[in-house]
C-alpha cells in the first residue's frame, strides 16, 4: 500500500472513531466520565480523551465543570439541521404558523430523538407564555400531551424501550390505555400536568405505516383548549400537515 492509501485508510478509521464516540455519547442520555464513555468504546481512556479534546475545541462535545463529557452546541446544531431536512418535518412547520393565527395558540413541533420526544420548532402565539421550553428540549413521555401522541403512534418496543429509562416508569395498563384513549380521539391532551398555568393538546404526523414521524402540540393558558367540542379542538383535528396525519 501507498503511503497516500496508507494515509487514507488511517483519516477512514478517524472518522469511524469519532462517529462511533459521538453517538455513544448521544445514546448515554447525558454527561459521562472519561472512564464510562472508554468502557463503553472499549478504547484506552487516554486515546479517547485526545479525539474528546478535539471535539470540545470545535464545539461538538462540552467539558463540563465536573470533568464529565456530553454533546456540545455544534453537535446540537447538526442534530437540529438534520431534522429539518426532514421533508414531513418541514411540511408541518411550514403548516404552524397558520395553525397560530388560526387558533391563537402557541405551537410546537416534535420529534422522536435518542432522548425521547424532542422540539424542533416553536412557533410562538401573540398572547406570550412563560415558559422554559424551547428548542432541543427533551419532553417527559408520559406527563405530556407530546409524549402520549408518541407513545400511541410508535412500535411497543420502543416505547417499552425509552420508558425503561425514565424516571417516571408507567404500568403495561398505563400505556394501553394512553394508546388507546389517543388512538380513540386522534388527539392527546395535558392538564397542566407537566406545567403549571398551561394546556396542551397533541396530534400525530404519521407515515405511511401509521407511525408518527412528528407530533405538533398547541400550547395555551386556557382550559377550553381541551375541551373536544370546542373550535380549537375541532380546527386542529382538520388541519392539513401535508402527510399522513390524522
Amino acid at each position: 500500500m501507498s503511503d497516500e492509501a496508507g494515509g487514507r485508510g488511517r483519516s477512514v478509521q478517524s472518522v469511524e472513531t469519532s462517529v462511533r464516540i459521538l453517538r455513544t455519547l448521544a445514546d448515554g442520555g447525558g454527561p459521562m466520565a472519561l472512564s464510562d464513555l472508554a468502557a463503553r468504546l472499549d478504547m484506552p481512556p487516554a486515546k479517547v480523551h485526545r479525539y474528546l479534546a478535539s471535539f470540545v475545541d470545535a464545539g461538538m462535545v462540552d467539558h463540563r465543570h465536573s470533568g464529565s463529557y456530553d454533546l456540545g452546541p455544534v453537535a446540537a446544531e447538526i442534530g437540529m439541521a438534520a431534522v429539518a431536512r426532514v421533508d414531513v418535518v418541514n411540511r408541518a412547520a411550514d403548516a404552524l404558523p397558520a395553525l397560530v393565527e388560526d387558533t391563537g395558540c402557541t405551537a410546537m413541533l416534535s420529534v422522536w430523538g435518542s432522548r425521547g420526544p424532542t422540539v424542533v420548532r416553536w412557533e410562538r402565539a401573540r398572547v406570550p407564555l412563560v415558559t422554559v421550553l424551547g428548542i432541543g428540549s427533551v419532553l417527559p413521555i408520559l406527563r405530556t400531551a407530546t409524549g402520549r401522541v408518541f407513545i400511541a403512534y410508535l412500535p411497543e418496543l420502543v416505547v417499552e424501550e425509552a420508558l425503561l429509562s425514565d424516571a417516571e416508569g408507567g404500568t403495561k395498563a398505563e400505556i394501553a390505555a394512553i394508546r388507546d384513549s389517543v388512538r380513540r380521539t386522534g388527539l392527546a391532551t395535558a392538564d397542566q400536568s407537566f406545567i403549571p398555568g398551561l394546556f396542551a393538546l397533541a396530534r400525530p404526523v404519521l407515515d405511511l405505516q401509521g407511525y408518527a414521524e412528528a407530533v405538533v402540540t398547541l400550547i395555551a393558558t386556557r382550559r377550553s383548549l381541551l375541551d373536544e367540542d370546542g373550535p380549537v379542538w375541532q380546527r386542529f383535528l382538520q388541519a392539513d400537515f401535508g402527510a399522513q396525519a390524522r
